[in-house]
């Protein structure tokens, strides 16, 4: 499903004479459904992979194959469509809209699909009330609790029904049972929408709950 094969990233240093490589001839590859955590100490370029395969970020040099299609062959114009139909995001912090309500935060990456017939609504209805929020799906970000707000934010990155869910530290900003309850729903996800979920976290419980855990050192991953 998803092939890195010799993925290089460097970036200048502070003097912009000599470059510091983060990702060095990195490969990886990942079956349809699986979910992985990529662990590390901060600075060894944990997100950077994360962007690189979520078409964030461009690699140096490499292939990165998803469902067969070379994905370093993306253009600007290109990228924004591939990632709004095959690619769910969830960071740290939600990110939602603070002047929209949950229900059109969540709505919002359907936009541009132009689904007819009240699919988008009707998915919607159906994760939030998987996920317990639907009681506060007409309330502001501001309204409601970190836990609320990121459960919301898994369930936008979900709405277009992606292969591919990308997590850069999503339970780094709950508290520990609003953490677990989180590791616990995206993968309650992962296993009933077959969606493939990669996860960077510096949470080793959360990382434990994964079907594989690799840690990044010297710009390589080493399967733990």
């Amino acid at each position: 499903m998803l092939q890195l094969q010799n993925i290089s990233k460097s970036y200048p240093t502070a003097s912009g004479s000599i470059k510091n490589k983060v990702l060095d001839q990195l490969s990886l590859s990942i079956e349809k459904g699986e979910s992985i955590a990529i662990v590390g100490p901060s600075g060894t370029g944990k997100t950077t992979l994360l962007n690189i395969i979520g078409t964030l970020d461009k690699a140096d040099e490499g292939t990165l194959l998803f469902e067969g299609q070379d994905l370093m062959n993306l253009t600007s114009k290109t990228q924004p469509d591939f990632r709004n139909r095959k690619i769910g995001m969830v960071f740290q912090l939600h990110h939602l809209l603070p002047q929209c309500t949950l229900w059109e935060n969540i709505l919002l990456p359907t936009i541009p699909q132009k689904l007819k017939n009240g699919e988008a609504e009707k998915r919607a209805e159906q994760l939030l009330k998987r996920t317990g929020i639907w009681e506060q799906r007409f309330q502001k970000p501001t309204e409601l609790s970190g836990g609320e707000c990121q459960r919301a934010a898994v369930i936008r990155a979900l709405i277009n029904q992606p292969s591919l869910i990308l997590a850069d530290e999503p339970t780094g900003a709950l508290d520990e049972e609003n953490a677990e309850k989180l590791a616990d729903l995206l993968l309650e996800l992962n296993k009933e929408m077959g969606t493939t979920l990669i996860v960077v976290t510096h949470s080793s419980g959360l990382a434990a709950k994964m079907d594989k855990m690799y840690r990044l050192e010297n710009g390589k991953l080493h399967l733990s």
